[in-house]
């Protein structure tokens, strides 16, 4: 898949972090160090969406519309 060039800009500080960075992971370049942790970052964000997604979830609820139609055999299920 083809990549987009864009530019950033980095203070002094966080230049020679990544540059070590670079240095110390063995990444070929500085895009490619960046790209991984953008995609690294997204992820994270990702994953703390969907903890806030089930969160919102009422487990009670959750529970019966699982159990929805299952009949007499639901109450010889161990309780979770």
């Amino acid at each position: 898949m083809p990549k987009a060039k864009i530019a950033i800009v980095l203070n002094p500080t966080t230049l020679r972090r990544l540059d070590a960075m670079v240095d110390q992971a063995g990444f070929p370049s500085r895009s490619q160090a960046v790209e991984a942790a953008i995609e690294e970052k997204l992820a994270r964000i990702d994953r703390t969406r969907l903890a806030r997604e089930c969160a919102k979830l009422d487990p009670a609820f959750e529970k019966a519309l699982a159990e929805e139609g299952l009949g007499p055999d639901v109450a010889a299920w161990p309780d979770y």
